[in-house]
């Protein structure tokens, strides 16, 4: 996730959190408060009836509507009994709400327990033992707060909008902030991501910031970009330069021994020097294969023209043979009868007759016996595979991962010639080819190459 999204969902979803929680808060301590403050009121309407039921039993006939009439505007629908000392009801209110509980109330109360509240409901129930005077009353009333509910309501509302008000200016503000602040870290990023290592003078990387960590950053980067480059630079430099000093001398040893070998008359002698002009040209091509890539490292395209792949391998066989007179590689097609176009990549020749050197050379090294098979699959529309097959000790499981870095050698190269870089530079190639290579083992004592090339 980006830092900019990052900083917009973390500090909105923060902040709106916590308007929610407060708004929550206020809004069930409101409720709390409208019960506690509407069940005082139903307990002082139950007082003041008592008083009035005191008042005025001598002098009224009606004395329900008395008493109601001075009621009946306190409370919407209400309702409200009150019982004598021996719990007989003395006076009923007018309404006709039900108060269904009221005997469970009624038997509840006593003078230690002076006080019940309960809902139905939305209703308030309040049952009250009361004292006056050298008389005491049971009185039981259920009432709804129609007021205090629509407080509540408008409330709940004003909550609400001022959650979606909060949410959104929270919102709103925090991608100004966040595109404020990521802003000089997208550019860095930017910057970096134009950077080409190939050429030799980078330009120092600039961002407009206040930020005292990102200038820090931004400082330590081109102290960074610049020994990188210096350090690239002086490797395709001192590349290019041995692989020059070496090119003449190897040139001029390839002569001599090719002179010596027609000099010389045919032989176990002559053998060996003709093995020596192999293995003297071998290493005149390695040195033009790391001129070629210091050249593409420098920025230069890859030069490539059609090749057919089957015959740059038999031309590395026919190398190899000279120097392995008795290993054998049996070529393979599949299917048996394909088309030249099957066979056609599009590749720098010195390059890619170098990745098959490497290759064929390994499975020479690492065989038990004096065969090596080669497979090449034309059965894919848009690739040829190349399936090299020798059989020897395999690459352990745990080594695998790492058989295409620089100087690796697994176990099974104990007491072989190398110095793991063949399979570094095999790959490196390739991939300039956009092709690959993969390694398998389905047997212990089976080593598989595997070469994708796209067709040209």
């Amino acid at each position: 996730m980006k830092i900019r999204n990052q900083i917009v969902y973390s500090f909105s979803t923060v902040v709106i959190l916590l308007t929610i929680a407060s708004s929550i808060i206020i809004y069930f301590a409101f409720s709390e408060y409208r019960e506690a403050e509407f069940q005082q009121r139903i307990k002082d309407k139950i007082n003041f009836t008592v008083r009035l039921l005191i008042r005025y039993k001598e002098s009224s006939e009606n004395l329900v509507s008395l008493i109601d009439s001075h009621t009946i505007h306190d409370f919407y629908d209400e309702k409200i009994l009150i019982f004598d000392k021996h719990k007989n009801l003395i006076f009923k209110s007018l309404d006709d709400l039900q108060i269904h509980n009221y005997e469970t109330l009624l038997n509840t109360l006593s003078p230690s327990i002076r006080t019940l509240e309960v809902k139905e409901g939305k209703y308030d129930v309040v049952a009250a033992y009361v004292e006056r005077e050298t008389e005491h009353f049971y009185a039981i009333s259920k009432a709804y707060d129609a007021f205090g509910y629509s407080k509540l309501a408008f409330l709940r509302n004003i909550l609400i909008g001022n959650i979606i008000f909060i949410s959104l200016i929270v919102i709103f503000i925090t991608i100004y902030l966040s595109n404020r602040i990521s802003k000089p870290i997208t550019s860095l990023a930017e910057q970096l991501s134009k950077l080409d290592l190939a050429t030799d003078n980078l330009d120092n990387i600039s961002v407009r910031s206040d930020s005292y960590e990102l200038k820090y950053l931004t400082d330590k980067f081109n102290q960074l970009i610049k020994k990188t480059n210096d350090a690239f630079s002086y490797q395709k430099h001192i590349v290019h330069h041995i692989s020059h000093q070496l090119k003449t001398p190897v040139a001029v040893l390839v002569s001599e021994l090719e002179r010596l070998v027609r000099e010389v008359p045919e032989n176990d002698l002559s053998s060996n020097l003709n093995q020596q002009v192999v293995k003297a040209k071998s290493l005149g091509e390695i040195i033009n294969v790391l001129l070629e890539i210091s050249r593409i490292e420098s920025g230069k395209p890859v030069l490539k023209q059609k090749l057919r792949a089957d015959e740059l391998i038999y031309d590395v066989i026919a190398s190899l043979n000279v120097i392995y007179p008795n290993f054998h590689f049996d070529v393979k097609y599949l299917p048996e009868e394909v088309s030249e176009k099957k066979l056609e990549i599009l590749a720098n020749p010195a390059l890619i007759r170098q990745v098959f050197q490497n290759v064929l050379h390994n499975a020479v090294l690492y065989s038990s016996g004096n065969k090596a098979e080669i497979v090449f699959d034309c059965s894919y529309s848009g690739y040829l595979k190349v399936l090299l097959t020798n059989y020897g000790p395999a690459v352990l499981a745990e080594e695998v991962k790492y058989l295409f870095d620089y100087f690796f050698r697994g176990k099974n190269s104990v007491n072989k010639q190398g110095f793991g870089l063949g399979l570094v530079l095999t790959k490196r190639i390739l991939e300039l080819h956009s092709a690959t290579i993969n390694y398998r083992s389905p047997e212990p004592e089976e080593n598989i190459f595997e070469i994708v090339f796209p067709l040209s």
